[in-house]
């Protein structure tokens, strides 16, 4: 059997693997393809698709409360977290901003929270560095979306149309 047939057999493995965990979680659908899966997460409708041919391997694992995820490893460096309801991304890391500050791990929902934090910051008396810094935080979670799958163009023009006129996402 030659190589490339191992790691075919290995990647749809894995592909499997990460369907069967979908399948069994409450917040998550899953429509599995022969080359990919598609990630579905019904709270805020988002979904990612995970190529089977960039699949370098999963894990179980459990977190500090006890409950199980999994943790996907694709061979373009990108790692998720799947939960039970959430796929979990790293933030991207921009200039200026302490990656310290913010979890290790971040969510789509997490956009809105930072959306209405901006929102509630431009509506008090606060100084502009407050507003920028949740810009910054905001532009992160949105990079690091981006950067693993998730189609995050509703979530650029949100920001766009509801903060100030002269907005811009961090590069």
């Amino acid at each position: 059997m030659s190589q490339f047939s191992n790691n075919h057999d290995r990647q749809q493995e894995l592909l499997e693997m990460i369907s069967e965990f979908i399948t069994s979680s409450s917040g998550l659908k899953g429509s599995i393809f022969d080359e990919s899966i598609t990630v579905h997460q019904t709270v805020d409708d988002r979904k990612i698709v995970i190529n089977k041919s960039q699949l370098e391997d999963v894990f179980h694992r459990v977190d500090s409360e006890g409950k199980s995820f999994i943790q996907v490893n694709c061979s373009n460096s990108v790692k998720l977290l799947i939960t039970e309801k959430l796929i979990g991304f790293k933030p991207f890391a921009l200039p200026g901003l302490d990656m310290s500050r913010l979890p290790k791990v971040v969510t789509t929902p997490d956009l809105t929270s930072v959306l209405s934090a901006i929102e509630d910051t431009l509506s008090s008396e606060v100084s502009t560095s407050e507003v920028d810094l949740l810009r910054k935080v905001y532009s992160s979670i949105l990079q690091g979306g981006e950067s693993v799958g998730f189609d995050l163009e509703t979530e650029k023009d949100w920001a766009l149309r509801t903060l100030t006129p002269n907005y811009k996402l961090v590069a």
